[in-house]
């Protein structure tokens, strides 16, 4: 840390820590968890947890484990299985081999429901769900399921029999015995067991009754003999329930600490919705870069720097709190500042032809490839007769504060030269296709030794040089920025914005991008940072948008609505 750098304050659950360290709770051990449900990818809020995880570790020399909580067979698959150890490994958390299952732990979970009955504490119900709703009650109470008080004997021969797979799905469940009146529904005798009939990712069909997630969760964080116990806030009201068992078991117990989900603008996190995108095919897939999933992004072309940097900047908070996704973007911005390699594409092409400079007979210019970083070096960036730029690089008719090129006005061309436009082609509709200049041979390399000045600088690609490419546009996948915010009879859904996506063909880049590969990230000089798509095949090169610049004259117009 540098002398001028403050020391960063300790968040709170940080203090905790420290707190717990002075008192010896956990003899000076911090060991943590990120245990996520294989039943879909993970999104940009899991990053924040694996960071959080994952860092308490790290600060503290502790533990780290990847645990896969795998109670529910019919929404669980391997293929969210290897995604996550994917997208974990990519944000830089190490469980150094420590990576578990809840259905490790199905016989000793078993085990102790069997104990908990012989206790006292635990029952074979035969309501259905809807009428254990209705037993449940409201504020004022609730009632007692008639089959509370069956006897032990007959509630272990009961559940024997459940697990053998004596009873069909639905028949009967495993409830605690808890308070039928108690003020927090989830200790009105929950459910721990359920009867699924269902082929498990990992057991196969040796099961035919699984723990709920309640139940397993912090009864596996005690089999891992975790310190801190970490999850969002919506758990808060269900760590009296995990306290319960924990305790009427007699085992070791974590602390469970809650802290604020992640709520971006632009932006849904429910993986319920998440599916539903995808099933529906508002989205090409899990991976899709407008998606908020750590697979979409990565592909977009965010980096596990920038994640970690955008984590570390929202912070640890005791309250929800709506997060602008300009944050995000502003921490892979100054990520790829620093590392992406500076090139020129042209993603609009419009033709130029320069009247005086020599037929056949190219120029190499000198174009730095990164300016934050001087180790980068140089390349050659060729230059001929005829070259494109963007066709929002020119106006006939150019508005007040326009500084790029129009009629009779001379703009500087990167690393090239001064250009002046002499005239223009138009097509039959009277649209211009070509833009007729001349150069200043004496203004090689951007100044002119006479010492005038010109306000625009413009970016360009050398038609004879240039490759073709297909971009991929990126926007916010909805159009509000709460996708919530929307009148009676409609959904989120109804929100979703219809230029998300836009899809350009023809795009003309500088040939040293020909042997770009896919993932490599660059940064399109005034347009954006740029990462190469999956989809590039051999004869195809197709980049998706990351993130833009900061356009002053874009934003400008789009305040007057041009």
């Amino acid at each position: 840390m540098s002398p001028e750098e403050p020391t960063k304050s300790l968040n709170f659950i940080e203090e905790i820590v420290e707190e717990h360290n002075r008192s010896g709770r956990f003899e000076q051990r911090v060991h943590t968890r990120f245990p996520p449900e294989p039943n879909g990818y993970l999104h940009i809020g899991h990053a924040k947890s694996i960071c959080l995880n994952f860092g308490l570790a790290q600060k503290y020399g502790g533990k780290f484990n990847l645990r896969f909580d795998d109670t529910n067979p019919t929404t669980e698959e391997q293929e969210y299985v290897d995604s996550i150890r994917e997208d974990v490994r990519w944000i830089g958390a190490d469980w150094q081999g420590r990576e578990f299952f809840a259905s490790d732990y199905f016989d000793q979970l078993y085990d102790w429901a069997e104990k908990l009955i012989r206790d006292g504490k635990a029952f074979v119900c035969d309501l259905t769900t809807e009428e254990m709703s209705q037993y449940r009650g409201d504020i004022k109470g609730g009632k007692e399921s008639p089959y509370r008080n069956r006897s032990v004997e007959e509630n272990l021969d009961l559940f024997q029999r459940m697990k053998a797979g004596e009873f069909p799905d639905g028949a009967k469940t495993l409830r605690a015995k808890i308070d039928v009146n108690h003020p927090n529904f989830h200790l009105r005798d929950p459910v721990m067991y359920r009867i699924l009939h269902a082929h498990h990712h990992r057991t196969g069909n040796k099961w035919c009754i699984y723990p709920m997630y309640d139940y397993a969760h912090g009864e596996s964080d005690s089999i891992e003999r975790i310190t801190h116990s970490i999850c969002t806030l919506e758990f808060e009201v269900h760590r009296p329930l995990y306290d319960w068992y924990v305790q009427s078991l007699g085992i070791y117990a974590p602390q469970q600490i809650e802290f604020a989900r992640l709520n971006l603008t632009y932006t849904v996190l429910s993986k319920r919705r998440l599916i539903q995108l995808v099933t529906d095919n508002h989205v090409s897939g899990w991976d899709d870069p407008r998606m908020p999933t750590i697979s979409g992004v990565r592909r977009r072309g965010y980096t596990p720097e920038a994640m970690r940097k955008f984590c570390d900047r929202i912070g640890i908070a005791k309250f929800n709190a709506l997060i602008d996704i300009s944050w995000l973007e502003d921490a892979l911005r100054e990520d790829l500042n620093k590392k992406a390699p500076r090139m020129m594409g042209v993603l609009k092409p419009l033709k130029v032809v320069i009247e005086n400079f020599p037929e056949g007979e190219p120029d190499e210019l000198e174009a730095v490839n990164n300016p934050e970083d001087a180790s980068a070096g140089t390349r050659k960036l060729p230059f001929s007769k005829v070259l494109y730029i963007e066709q929002d690089d020119f106006r006939e008719d150019p508005p007040k504060d326009y500084f790029r090129l129009a009629p009779g006005r001379e703009v500087r061309l990167r690393y090239a030269y001064f250009v002046k436009c002499v005239s223009l082609v138009k097509d039959e509709a009277g649209n211009v296709v070509e833009i007729r200049c001349t150069y200043d041979p004496a203004t090689r390399g951007g100044n002119a030794p006479d010492g005038r000045k010109v306000k625009g600088t413009i970016h360009w690609v050398s038609a004879d040089h240039a490759i073709d490419a297909e971009v991929r546009l990126y926007d916010h996948l909805f159009a509000k920025t709460d996708p919530d915010d929307a009148p009676e009879g409609e959904t989120y859904i109804d929100n979703l914005n219809p230029k998300s996506l836009e899809v350009l063909t023809g795009c003309k880049l500088e040939p040293a991008l020909v042997s770009a590969k896919v993932g490599d990230r660059f940064q399109f000089e005034r347009l954006g940072y740029f990462c190469v798509d999956r989809d590039t095949t051999a004869g195809k090169l197709v980049f998706n948008r990351s993130v833009t610049l900061r356009d002053t004259w874009a934003k400008m117009e789009k305040k007057k609505g041009k």
